[in-house]
């Protein structure tokens, strides 16, 4: 069964578009928000609670609420957003190296790839009333996926990427999905301590 006969995403900006409308605007937006909880991820809930409006407002990321068609509930989000991104030619095959000329700026000094491409920012379901339950990550990341498409029907580029902590479950759970690592990065943070993160990439 195709994941649109069961599920369907909105973009968070069909809400901001109505303003202070109680019933499906803004205030109706912050309303639903406040019912999302992942407790095995509380960065990815804060994000949705605290910065996905603002984010959206200000064109960093769009966000969009993915509900069921059954019973009308919220059961995860994803955002996503255009970003540059720098591939170094060692971390991946030369098929791909081929590819990526063909979109991004080659330095051969430093043999790195520079291009615009699509990230994955957030990705997560939402466990408030077991309602994790109603949709897998499967799901989740093929809604995620259709959206980038669409982008890139009408706008091009090749190249999606997301980043991971480096938990064998979670890479496994996107090398599934065909994504594979092409390297990692230091996070930098003026509060938290600074830790790995693996980057990995999928050509559209």
């Amino acid at each position: 069964m195709p994941v649109t006969d069961k599920f369907f995403a909105i973009n968070i900006r069909k809400y901001l578009a109505l303003g202070d409308d109680q019933e499906a605007g803004e205030p109706a937006l912050v309303k639903l928000l406040s019912g999302f909880s992942c407790p095995k991820n509380p960065d990815l809930e804060r994000f949705l609670k605290k910065s996905a409006i603002e984010f959206t407002k200000k064109n960093q990321s769009v966000t969009y609420l993915v509900f069921s068609k059954d019973n009308g509930e919220m059961l995860g989000y994803f955002t996503l957003a255009l970003k540059p991104l720098t591939v170094r030619g060692e971390t991946v095959s030369n098929t791909v190296k081929r590819k990526l000329l063909r979109i991004s700026e080659w330095d051969e000094k430093s043999d790195t790839y520079t291009m615009s491409a699509y990230l994955i920012a957030q990705l997560g379901k939402n466990y408030a009333g077991g309602r994790d339950k109603e949709i897998s990550g499967k799901a989740l990341i093929e809604l995620a996926w259709m959206m980038i498409e669409k982008a890139q029907y009408m706008f091009g580029g090749m190249v999606t990427f997301l980043e991971a902590e480096n938990e064998e479950k979670l890479l496994s759970f996107y090398r599934d999905n065909c994504f594979s690592q092409f390297d990692t990065r230091q996070t930098a943070s003026d509060t938290d301590e600074s830790h790995e993160l693996v980057q990995l990439l999928r050509l559209l």
